[in-house]
């Protein structure tokens, strides 16, 4: 059975994710050429105890970091290290937060510049801009009434047949509440019909998440037993945000 919200909780959720949100923030703006991922890391853990709240990603098993790093080729569950980001890296900052009893989830992807903002744009820019595009348009589709479908075929249409990029298959969206990872899971592809998958109800919380690489959607695992990497080394993204389903549409926990 699918965990719905009640607006008590929802709104202690909300609390959550402006901490996430607000730690996110000063994570990209600290993200520069020089510092280490490990040094990212510590600096998120920092602030989520300043604000009162707990890692989420801590309270996964075998898991000691607050914040997972993906730079580059790595998709997703890259342990921080003390490698130094460098101009023009694609890094990639996944966090959780845990306040209230309540988790929330939230990924954003950038472009690693120094002082010199960059005047021309190349295709990893362009990656990483239709990326957010993306997110934003499956976020659109959070809304009750709809489907879980709905967001898996918005995101895979505009990923792939738009812009031809690739939906990795082994990672999902999924929902999120008590635990960090609740039902159902949320796909950035669709897989049969819409309407033979879950219905979004008024209560449900959800994190909705881009998940895609410039070549082949395939991923291989690091031989650090977390990171993901694209198997044919292209550059990975993510992008993700949790999100309550209202009666006045998406609730952008994490916005």
């Amino acid at each position: 059975m699918l965990d719905t919200k009640t607006k008590q909780k929802i709104n202690a959720m909300k609390q959550g994710g402006a901490i996430l949100s607000f730690v996110m923030k000063k994570l990209i703006d600290a993200a520069k050429p020089g510092i280490s991922e490990i040094n990212l890391d510590s600096l998120a853990e920092k602030i989520i105890k300043e604000k009162g709240g707990e890692s989420g990603f801590k309270k996964v098993d075998g898991y000691k970091f607050t914040i997972c790093v993906s730079l580059n080729d790595v998709c997703a569950h890259g342990i921080p290290t003390s490698n130094k980001l460098k101009e023009g890296d694609v890094l990639g900052i996944d966090c959780g937060v845990y306040f209230k009893g309540f988790h929330t989830d939230m990924s954003e992807t950038i472009r690693v510049t120094g002082s010199k903002p960059k005047t021309q744009k190349d295709d990893k820019d362009k990656f990483i801009e239709i990326g957010k595009k993306v997110l934003i348009e499956a976020l659109k589709q959070a809304k009750e009434g709809k489907h879980i479908g709905d967001i898996s075929n918005t995101i895979q249409s505009l990923v792939e047949v738009q812009n031809g990029y690739s939906v990795v298959r082994s990672l999902v969206g999924h929902g999120v509440g008590k635990k960090l990872h609740e039902k159902p899971e949320v796909p950035g592809y669709l897989k049969g019909s819409i309407k033979d998958t879950p219905r979004l109800y008024e209560g449900m919380t959800i994190a909705i998440e881009v998940i895609y690489n410039m070549g082949k959607p395939e991923l291989v695992l690091d031989k650090d037993g977390w990171s993901l990497k694209t198997k044919d080394g292209s550059t990975s993204g993510l992008f993700e945000r949790s999100v309550a389903i209202t009666k006045q549409g998406p609730l952008i926990l994490t916005p």
